[in-house]
């Protein structure tokens, strides 16, 4: 297979990610989705989303395309090889984790399922084409077709679609994260699973799924105390020098998660514990990443929402300037060349963010398909109670309706005493009213 299976890469904003809307008064109708259609969000709603989350996606997404940018450096610089492992230790997970954290009151709804299809399972069939597209005319390569195998940055939307499908599940079952560990370290020894839907990556990531179904608010406020924060610091630092010491020992390939370890020439008992080194290094590092990401709004919040567009946009220019030789010039691979190509990355994924990119391409990326659904009176697809992350009820159209019920009238009893010397029966007990 042609695709690349060893490039770690993430997407953020789903239009089914997006946080539940916090109770809104006065506004009957108010963040309510009609069925097959994605509305631009109206300036309340837009109010409502949380600067943090904006933020910490946005951040993530630009070191994804760093990630990317540095790939073709790491044969002539250590230095680029050492960043890439320690970016890779953690901006998967990140971005894992906050996606199930909004993916927490996912419950199968038809509303749901229709976002299912358009926010993610439509984006992946667009793009599976287009890269293939893309690589057949600029590589000049053939490369086939097919739908089960995810190519370069769409492997998440897969991903994606199959981990929030399994969301109703981890959330009835006990110790859900060890299970989903568990899963994963048997994925990691099971050659025989083969490669469709890049399953391997899909089983070996989905510990940090699980997780973020479990967070709360709460969880994220916590990472935000000085004596966290100050933590985080050392923790960056000696994962740095971790990863510039394990350049020439480890091969970058264990942090992709595409094999299981037989297929990379390994003994099977390192599986498990590298599943668990892993798992654990990414949990701190992410820890530390959020914990020093930016809680008020700043000026690259609203770029936060657009952040799919940055990676499914942004992957052609980083496989086609490896085709059309970019990094050949001699200039690159100067300690100032890194830089600036570093910061070009940066600067390509943010104007990809943005709101002009975001409208031209909103016909692939967040589809209308109103017409391939049928109505939700028809599939009962409301808002039922429940509907909200921590299973109650949504008061994302304003708080529910005062609940109004006719009073009950009793007649007044009257029991006929029975004549003296009558052989009239005694009078039944009433079972509504117990007399």
């Amino acid at each position: 297979m042609l695709h690349v299976r060893d490039q770690a890469v993430l997407t953020t904003d789903l239009a089914a990610d997006r946080p539940p809307s916090p109770p809104m008064t006065g506004a009957p109708g108010a963040g309510r989705e009609r069925p097959g259609h994605d509305p631009a969000p109206t300036p309340r709603q837009r109010a409502a989303r949380d600067p943090y989350f904006d933020n910490v996606k946005y951040l993530a997404i630009v070191l994804v395309a760093m990630g990317h940018a540095w790939t073709p450096l790491m044969e002539s610089s250590r230095a680029a090889s050492a960043l890439y492992m320690f970016v890779y230790t953690f901006h998967m997970p990140a971005f894992i984790v906050v996606a199930g954290y909004f993916s927490r009151s996912f419950t199968g709804r038809p509303d749901q399922l229709r976002r299912l299809v358009t926010g993610i399972g439509v984006p992946y069939l667009v793009f599976e084409v287009a890269y293939i597209v893309f690589h057949r005319q600029v590589n000049g390569t053939d490369h086939p077709f097919s739908l089960l195998d995810p190519y370069y940055v769409t492997w998440f939307l897969i991903a994606l679609f199959v981990w929030r499908l399994t969301a109703p599940f981890w959330k009835i079952i006990r110790c859900p994260v060890l299970v989903a560990l568990g899963i994963a370290t048997l994925a990691s020894v099971s050659p025989e699973l083969g490669d469709d839907l890049n399953i391997q990556r899909v089983l070996q990531f989905l510990p940090f799924f699980v997780l973020g179904l479990t967070l709360r608010r709460e969880h994220f406020e916590r990472l935000r105390r000085p004596d966290v924060r100050l933590m985080a610091l050392p923790a960056f630092v000696g994962a740095l020098l971790v990863a510039y010491w394990a350049v020439p020992r480890i091969s970058a390939r264990w942090f992709y998660r595409t094999n299981a370890v037989q297929e990379m020439g390994h003994l099977w008992w390192t599986g498990p514990v590298m599943t668990l080194v892993l798992f654990s290094a990414g949990l701190v590092l992410t820890a530390a990443f959020l914990a020093w990401v930016p809680e008020h709004a700043t000026w690259y919040t609203a770029l936060g929402a657009g952040t799919l567009y940055g990676y499914l946009l942004h992957g052609f220019l980083a496989k086609g300037s490896r085709w059309w030789g970019w990094y050949e010039a001699e200039w690159i691979a100067t300690p100032a060349g890194q830089v600036a190509v570093t910061a070009l990355a940066a600067v390509v994924v943010t104007v990809l963010c943005t709101s002009p990119v975001r409208q031209l391409f909103r016909c692939v990326v967040e589809p209308s398909m109103g017409w391939a659904f049928r109505s939700a009176a028809s599939t009962g697809g409301g808002a039922p109670k429940g509907d909200g992350p921590d299973g109650v009820r949504s008061t994302a159209n304003g708080p529910p309706a005062p609940r109004t019920t006719a009073p009950r009238t009793t007649a007044p009893r009257t029991t006929a005493r029975p004549v003296a010397g009558s052989t009239a029966p005694a009078p039944r007990r009433d079972a509504d009213t117990g007399a």
